[in-house]
């Protein structure tokens, strides 16, 4: 059990109206993540779904039970925070097991619990430790073994990674992953980092302003983005967008004018496209190439990257220094700052937007996509 409902919910400070009327479902088992940047509403909702914040409007159901007035202690939820919020004074065992003896549970039945909660996290020769004896990632899974102990219905995850350093994060997302697998709870985990979002997910909800702008599988939102901000959002490093002008239409698709100089056929259905009009090319960073023989454009590099096996060169299009261009090259590509170059790319992997940000419907085999996820 553990699937959640929002219809409608809204939530407001004052006037300020920080969660648009928000309809969202996720089944039971998924592994939900909530990303946007800063600001954007996703820890509030977390918040809401746990009974921390009252929501102003709408209700929110799990396993098809309104649970809006409830305490959180009754949600059958359990919630990981960005601090560890560990007992300094207490052990490891101690404080795993803390909210079960507050639940006055029977001491076997807590050994229990907290065993296989170690065992399940790689805790058991680290029960008898107190948290300032242990590294960041063992007190986070310390944080999240208090929360197995509970056995909730839904688990919930407030940024839990972003106190740790780069590898650490790195190995958390993977034991992460691997509990999901072995609990098969649903899993509701709030981040900004889109790496994160595109590794653990089953679902992304991208939000921004306090409004969902996509809900979808990390393969859907990265080939099938609905706007330029999911497009932007969704992949690093960051996708290009580059000004272009529709010169034509036809069964093939949308001819645009690249910025300085040759043209390209996007293969988008052509519907609300003319000629003349101003749109917006969607290059992702790993999809330009050198000398590119189809949809050319003049690159000047001012930052090269090396990265070992790869570079990441970061410039503009020659004599259009507003139309930025960053492009994911072979480690031993001889290029440097200052230098031009001819690259091109594969108008079948482009994106076209309107000005506005919508997106023209890529043609992508979501169900080829979804066998893949």
């Amino acid at each position: 059990m553990g699937q959640l409902k929002l219809a409608s919910v809204t939530k407001n400070f004052g006037t300020a109206k920080v969660i648009k009327p928000t309809d969202l479902s996720i089944e039971e088992g998924e592994f939900a993540v909530f990303v946007g940047p800063s600001g954007c509403g996703k820890s509030t909702m977390l918040r809401m779904i746990a009974g921390l914040e009252e929501i102003t409007s709408g209700s929110i159901e799990i396993d098809g039970k309104r649970i809006n007035d409830l305490p959180p202690v009754k949600r059958g939820i359990s919630m990981v925070f960005q601090s560890y919020a560990l007992y300094p004074h207490m052990t490891v065992y101690e404080n795993i097991a803390f909210p079960l003896r507050v639940a006055r549970m029977p001491k076997d039945e807590v050994d229990r619990l907290v065993l296989k909660a170690a065992d399940v996290l790689k805790l058991r020769e680290r029960l008898d430790h107190k948290p300032g004896a242990l590294s960041g990632g063992q007190r986070q899974r310390v944080a999240i073994g208090r929360a197995i102990v509970r056995e909730p219905q839904i688990f919930l995850f407030d940024e839990p990674l972003s106190n740790l350093d780069a590898a650490l994060r790195a190995e958390m997302r993977v034991e992460l992953s691997r509990l999901h697998s072995k609990l098969g709870n649903t899993m509701i985990y709030v981040t900004h980092d889109q790496v994160e979002a595109m590794t653990m997910a089953d679902k992304i909800v991208v939000l921004r302003d306090g409004r969902i702008e996509q809900v979808g599988s990390p393969l859907e939102l990265f080939h099938k983005p609905k706007n330029r901000f999911v497009a932007g959002f969704i992949g690093t490093p960051n996708m290009n967008f580059l000004p272009v002008r529709c010169t034509g239409t036809g069964e093939g698709g949308v001819t645009v004018a690249l910025p300085n100089g040759g043209g390209a056929t996007i293969p988008v259905p052509p519907a609300g496209a003319q000629a003349g009009q101003d749109l917006v090319l969607g290059i992702r960073p790993d999809d330009l190439r050198p000398a590119g023989d189809t949809g050319g454009l003049r690159f000047l590099a001012d930052v090269v990257e090396r990265l070992g096996n790869q570079a990441v060169i970061y410039g503009n299009c020659e004599g259009d220094a507003t139309a930025q261009i960053c492009m994911i090259a072979d480690g031993a590509i001889d290029i440097r700052p200052g230098q031009a170059l001819d690259i091109g790319f594969d108008p079948a992997k482009a994106h076209l937007f309107t000005a506005e940000g919508d997106a023209f419907d890529r043609q992508v085999d979501l169900r080829a996509l979804a066998a893949l996820a």
